[in-house]
């Protein structure tokens, strides 16, 4: 079974929880690049820990190279570790993604499918790559090369895959890090075609209680 960018897209978004807040800052304008990397991964690995649970409305725009209107939607985002993860689509449309351990299930119209990520080879590389998010060694991934900038508030990681079945879906990720309380903010991701994906969370909770029931498939 072959993963449509939008299901991948999800996974990603589950890695930057425990990662990242981004905006459009444009060839990474005002950063520099960060010389002290082996610092950087320590402090990376101990505040990836720090954020077990997030609930927070977001704003979802894809931008298409081949038209010019882009395709905007909002929902509700909640997260929590251990591999859990929920996206309820609200607008234009009524659409729902779970993420529960190696289960998804997505609905629409009432109608339910059940992915089994197990059987998947890439969904079991997405899956490796978030806890690789979630324990902060994702700039020691294979996976990914990488490259580190800062500015006053902010980093930003700039991540370019290396593994072959995630060049034809992916040409880079950004993603960047709230200096203060490394809250995530957003992340984009860039398509080989041009075509680009991004969300932006806001009116965050952060690290409050979540039942399991909300991720039940």
């Amino acid at each position: 079974m072959k993963f449509p960018l939008h299901w991948l897209f999800l996974f990603f978004i589950f890695s930057s929880i425990v990662l990242a807040s981004i905006e459009a800052w444009g060839q990474h304008q005002g950063f520099t690049e960060v010389k002290d990397i082996a610092g950087f991964k320590l402090q990376f690995r101990q505040s990836a820990v720090k954020v077990n649970s997030l609930k927070g409305e977001f704003a979802q725009e894809k931008t298409m190279a081949a038209i010019t209107e882009k395709i905007r939607s909002r929902g509700t985002l909640w997260f929590k570790r251990d591999n859990k993860v929920r996206m309820d689509y609200t607008t234009p449309f009524l659409y729902k993604v779970v993420i529960n351990g190696d289960r998804m299930a997505i609905s629409d119209n009432n109608h339910e499918t059940k992915v089994n990520a197990a059987s998947n080879k890439l969904f079991q590389q997405i899956n490796r790559i978030m806890i690789d998010c979630m324990q902060g060694t994702i700039l020691d991934s294979k996976d990914f090369s990488s490259k580190v900038f800062e500015n006053e508030s902010r980093y930003l990681i700039e991540l370019v895959p290396t593994a072959k079945n995630l060049k034809p879906f992916l040409s880079t990720i950004i993603l960047t890090i709230d200096k203060k309380d490394h809250s995530p903010d957003a992340i984009e991701l860039n398509e080989p075609s041009g075509d680009k994906t991004s969300i932006v969370l806001k009116n965050k909770s952060i690290n409050g209680q979540l039942q399991d029931e909300v991720f039940s498939i």
